[in-house]
């Protein structure tokens, strides 16, 4: 999951080099911590929501396949 979410957030925001992603697995849940530079994270949330919105139906869609449920939390 964090290689997914590091490679999806690369072509969203200016600065890649500022990507941090924490990954954590509680039976069968993975919670997905994801930082970005200060100005990025709008780009990462987008209007109403809708980019974090996708890339949590990505990621849970790809979560399922493996048998387990994912969370992702985008951090100050």
């Amino acid at each position: 999951m964090r290689e997914l979410v590091t490679r999806l957030v690369e072509g969203l925001v200016r600065e890649p080099g500022r990507i941090r992603v924490r990954e954590r697995t509680e039976r069968e849940r993975v919670f997905v911590e994801l930082g970005v530079a200060p100005g990025d994270r709008g780009r990462v949330i987008g209007r109403s929501g809708r980019t974090a919105s996708a890339l949590r139906t990505l990621l849970g869609a790809v979560a399922h396949r493996q048998g387990r449920s994912c969370e992702l939390e985008i951090l100050d």
